[in-house]
């Protein structure tokens, strides 16, 4: 209780509120990275068994890397999934800029809000809607045009991964100091030199750190990449899918290891581009 005769006490600062120091957070986060991360556990070490069982330990063995390796269909979705992520991601993460400029970078005006949560609708709406509205859509489409190639696994990747790619360039973008931009403005220079010389320097972590994000959202995505391929476009999530219900073998063990030690780097390096932003 605040004494109201004493001037000093109602000037003292307030602690900022942080989740940290609330009774119980360790504990709790402790909890939720054990349920989140031990079932990985015995996934990766499987991958590195001898023998072709699931459950009873063999011996050490590279065997099944190997395997997967020689696999040429394992390759080719690989190359088609890199090909996939890379190409979306890239224009995910153009529009994603060009969005966060037009909703940072304006005055206010009507509908501005709504315009913010279209971009982000799809982090809002269930995965699954997003892929039963897309393969109405694009099936409309192969009917009128008889196209059943790449552009509408890219379309539909891209449309999902815009707002993973929106959201850490917006965050970097209101956090900047408009200063520099208004003296460039200052001295005469257009719009676009502003953007090139003093907003795309300063906004660039954000955008590689949207752009990383997009990739490994795309490269990971399982729903709307099994809907919305045709034959002969399988993807390395949908690949082993389908080795699952056909018969699980360590190899699947071995490619899971893999992707998931390259989605762990790809985290790891948006961490430290958020850290840089921030």
């Amino acid at each position: 209780m605040v004494d109201i005769s004493n001037p000093n006490q109602s000037r003292m600062p307030r602690r900022p509120f942080s989740v940290k120091t609330q009774t119980g957070f360790t504990e709790m986060a402790i909890i939720c990275f054990f349920l989140l991360y031990a079932p990985l556990i015995p996934l990766v070490v499987y991958s590195f068994n001898a023998g072709d069982s699931l459950a009873f330990w063999e011996g050490f063995s590279l065997r099944w890397y190997v395997a997967a390796w020689n696999n040429e269909m394992v390759k080719d979705v690989t190359i088609r999934s890199i090909y996939l992520a890379s190409v979306a991601s890239v224009i995910a993460t153009t529009l994603a800029t060009m969005a966060a400029l037009g909703t940072t970078r304006i005055k206010p005006y009507k509908g501005q809000t709504a315009i913010y949560a279209m971009i982000n609708q799809p982090l809002m709406v269930p995965e699954i809607v997003t892929a039963v509205a897309l393969l109405i859509m694009f099936a409309w489409i192969k009917a009128a045009t008889d196209y059943h190639g790449m552009a509408y696994l890219i379309i539909a990747h891209t449309a999902f991964c815009i707002p993973f790619a929106y959201l850490p360039i917006r965050a970097r973008l209101e956090g900047m100091d408009l200063t520099l931009e208004t003296a460039a403005a200052d001295l005469y220079a257009t719009p676009w030199l502003t953007f090139r010389r003093v907003t795309l320097p300063l906004v660039w972590p954000g955008i590689l750190a949207g752009g990383i994000l997009a990739f490994v959202i795309s490269l990971d995505d399982v729903v709307i990449t099994q809907l919305v391929k045709s034959a002969g476009q399988n993807t390395l999530p949908t690949y082993m899918l389908g080795q699952l219900r056909r018969v699980i073998t360590p190899e699947v063990h071995a490619i899971s290891s893999v992707l998931l030690a390259v989605s762990v780097a790809i985290v790891t390096a948006i961490f430290f581009l958020n850290r840089r932003i921030k």
